[in-house]
């Protein structure tokens, strides 16, 4: 009922390369002005446009849940409602249980009914894992 998806922070932009020069030596300046605009980002987030939201307490992520099931449910065939139904309490329970952990995450769209991604640091990880429930996403090919 869940994807599980490891994410990595990566470096985005400018790259210090180390020719092996020493400017110092050469007559350069030490700091010639180079405008660094490397950033660290979470390649899962930079990739798919994710957008943070605010943390849930516990009412509000219920809330969510109900909605998200309600407006999810017309859109599955009858094969894939009834293998939803079967699950998506666990799913609910386990995200429940999280809760405190977990960030959230919607499409840069930020329709507040869409697909929610959660996002969470396993126990000594430096690396995200997000965590995806895929009846609610569409495949595309790349």
């Amino acid at each position: 009922m869940l994807w599980e998806v490891q994410g990595k922070w990566v470096v985005q932009g400018a790259i210090d390369v180390d020719i092996g020069a020493n400017p110092s030596a050469e007559g350069g300046e030490e700091d010639e002005g180079v405008n660094d605009q490397a950033v660290k980002v979470v390649d899962k987030v930079d990739t798919f446009h994710l957008q943070e939201q605010p943390p849930f307490d516990k009412k509000q992520f219920l809330t969510h849940m109900k909605r998200y099931i309600k407006n999810l449910m017309p859109k599955l065939d009858a094969e894939k409602q009834e293998e939803f139904k079967k699950h998506i309490e666990g799913a609910t329970k386990l995200l429940l249980s999280m809760l405190k952990d977990l960030q959230f995450f919607v499409g840069e769209s930020m329709h507040d009914d869409s697909a929610m991604v959660f996002a969470y640091y396993k126990d000594g990880a430096v690396d995200p894992t997000f965590l995806y429930l895929p009846y609610g996403l569409k495949e595309v090919k790349c």
